[in-house]
Formats: C-alpha cells, structure tokens, sequence
C-alpha cells in the first residue's frame, strides 16, 4: 500500500513554494544534553592579565603570557621628557611606541585628552608635501586672472582726495583698517602659500577664508548677534569695505606675507615674511560653526568663541578641525608671563558685521620681517589654561 502524502505551502524568498512530504515522519533526532557535552568537553585554561606572576594557570611552563609584563610596564610608565612617573591621570601613552609623556611636558601642550589613537612628536609622520603652482591654485580655489586687484589701495587714495563741501567739521580722528600688503615676488608668493598649504595637509584640513555652515551643526541663521549677551563692536562701512576688498584679494591668490613653520617646541606657527604695519587685517578666524554645547567633550584646542548668546544653548564657537586658513596656526601668549605678553602683536577681535558674529585677527603693532605671530587666547572668557605656554 502506498502511504499516503500531503503538500505544504511555503513563502521563500518572496515567492510561494509547495513542499510534498510523506505522511510517516523519522523519528525525532536525539540530542546530549548540556551535562552530557560537559562531561567529555576539555578544559582550556585562561590566562589572567591581573595574575602578578603574568603567567594565567599553574605557572608550570614558566611562560609569563606577556599579560602580566604589559601591566608591570605600564605600572611603572614615567615621562619622557621630565622622568617623572606622579600624574598619571595626565600622561599619554604614545600607540606606537608605548611611550609616555606628560600632557604638559609636551611641546606643543596637550590640553585635553585626544579621542582616539594619539601619537608623540617624534611618532608622527610628517611629511615635506611639496606642491606645484597648479595643485596650489587647485588647493586654494584661486581664480586666474591676469590683474591685480588692488581695488583697496585704490579706495582709500580715492577718500584722501575726497573734499567735503560746505563748512569744515571736525571730528576726533578715528584709526582705520589697513589693507595688507602681498609680497610682491611671485615665487615668494607660492613659497608662502605652500608652507600653508603644506600645514594645512598635515593635519588632514581644508581651506577655506569663510565661515562655514553645515545642516548638521549650526546654520546661518544661527549666527545673529541679536542673541549676543556682551557688547560686541561694530564695524563701520569703511572697515567693512576694507575687509571685501582684502578678502577678493584673497580669492585672487594675493595673501598677506606670512609664512607657516613647524617648531619642535611650539609646533605650527606663523611667522611674518615682510614688515606689516600697526592696524592690518591679518586674517578672519574661519571654520565650522557649530554649538557650543555640542563641543563640550571635543579635544579640539583651536576653538574660536564666536556668539555668547543670552541663552548658553545658542552660543556658537568655530571649529577649524576639518576646514580653516592661516589664523589655526597662530599661537596664544601665556597670560601668566610678562616675556611671554611683550611678545603680543595681534588682537582677537569680534565685530558685528552686517548683523552676523565675525572674529577678525589686526595687528596691534608694527610686526618686523621674521617676527612670529602671537594673540591673547583669553580676550573674553579667561578660560583658556596659558600658563604653560611658552
């Protein structure tokens, strides 16, 4: 007699499957139970980092497992660059060559613990890119153009010849916004926007002489100084006019004569390659804008507060951590050194420009040719831990 049979309907894949199977099912499978399994199973011994013999197990091997060797050195880890071994809360271990240092030893400083996998000066790989006048001009967006625009010096002749008509007014003479000047050789000119170029690829960062506004951070709309809580000044429309005309220079290729070193001591820094006068625009503090909240716990050190708003959850600051210029490499004095606050040749300012937030770097004196460029880290919030600066 032929035993009899049924279908099953079956969905696989998306599709409707009929699966014919015999009435008579085998018997089920027997499987061991866990006590079964556990009872022929081999024990494999693990070795235990905590042991103080390294060895995990008996020991009998003599073999130590190199867990408890990692923790013995690590115990006993002191800094490079002072030999001590009190602090450990502020020492970094180097991820390449297990080296440590103090975050306040090193040169530059570390201020805050970095995220992730943190290398020590003599660890990193810095390598000497060198560019060509086309991947400058690729790098830096430049425009070509075959004039010079030197609309902004122009300008101001145009005002000294300026007369007003009518009776004389006198007002109290007010110091207006220079200009800078670019140098005027053009090799020197690639020399010193490779040096910013090289610098800013180093530390795996775009260029960019604007703020910059992405969806998920702060939008524009987001930058008003009516949110302001302090006074903030205002530039007028002549400095205004200056700081365009500087910046179409900028986009023309025409930058001001600075050039940017790496010092084993004080890392990145800038240095002026000509003579700049007493009130120049140096540069505008360009990044991402972005919460101040959202950047509480970023081990960014190069930070810009850009609004101090009423309200703490609309204050803004700029991030030059991806995208920024030559003002991410211009270096803070030590607030608690008299030597250190002599050599302060810029100032930190925040204008109200067209109703929106801008942080604008002028010189505060006439800088000499080979002089480094230097600001006050703690114009407004006092904050900033300078006292290891050099």
């Amino acid at each position: 007699m032929v035993p009899s049979s049924s279908s099953l309907a079956m969905v696989v894949g998306g599709r409707v499957v009929k699966k014919r199977f015999r009435s008579e099912s085998p018997p089920p499978r027997r499987f061991k139970s866990m006590v079964e399994i556990m009872k022929v199973a081999k024990f494999v011994e693990v070795q235990n980092d905590d042991d103080d013999d390294g060895g995990g197990g008996n020991g009998d091997d003599g073999d130590d497992g190199g867990g408890g060797e990692e923790e013995w050195c690590y115990g006993k880890m002191v800094c490079e660059e002072c030999g001590s071994g009190e602090r450990e809360d502020e020492t970094l271990i180097c991820d390449k060559c297990d080296k440590g240092f103090h975050m306040l030893c090193l040169r530059p400083i570390v201020v805050r613990v970095p995220n992730g996998i943190w290398l020590c000066p003599s660890c990193v790989n810095r390598p000497i890119k060198c560019f060509t006048q086309k991947k400058i001009f690729e790098f830096f967006r430049i425009q070509k153009s075959n004039e010079v625009n030197w609309k902004c010096e122009a300008s101001q002749d145009i005002k000294k010849r300026r007369r007003r008509s009518g009776p004389p007014v006198f007002h109290k003479k007010r110091r207006r916004l220079l200009s800078f000047l670019p140098t005027e050789d053009p090799a020197r000119r690639i020399f010193q926007l490779e040096s910013l170029a090289s610098a800013l690829t180093a530390l795996k960062m775009d260029y960019t002489d604007r703020l910059t506004y992405l969806p998920y951070m702060a939008t524009k709309s987001a930058n008003q100084t009516i949110f302001e809580n302090k006074a903030m000044q205002i530039l007028c429309k002549e400095d205004t006019e200056t700081l365009e005309q500087c910046l179409l220079m900028l986009k023309n290729g025409l930058f001001p004569p600075l050039v940017v070193v790496f010092d084993p001591r004080e890392g990145y820094t800038v240095e002026a390659d000509e003579p700049i006068k007493d009130l120049t625009f140096i540069a505008e503090y360009t990044g991402d804008v972005d919460f101040l909240k959202n950047r509480e716990h970023d081990d960014c050190d190069s930070m810009m507060t850009l609004l101090l708003a009423t309200d703490p959850a609309k204050s803004l600051v700029v991030c030059p951590d991806k995208r920024g210029n030559i003002a991410r490499f211009i270096n803070g004095i030590n607030n608690h050194s008299m030597e250190s606050r002599k050599k302060q040749n810029l100032r930190c300012v925040r204008f109200n420009i067209n109703g929106q937030c801008r942080v604008l770097l002028i010189a505060n004196r006439d800088i000499a040719k080979g002089e480094r460029l230097y600001y006050d880290y703690n114009g407004y919030e006092h904050e900033y831990p300078t006292h290891n600066f050099l």
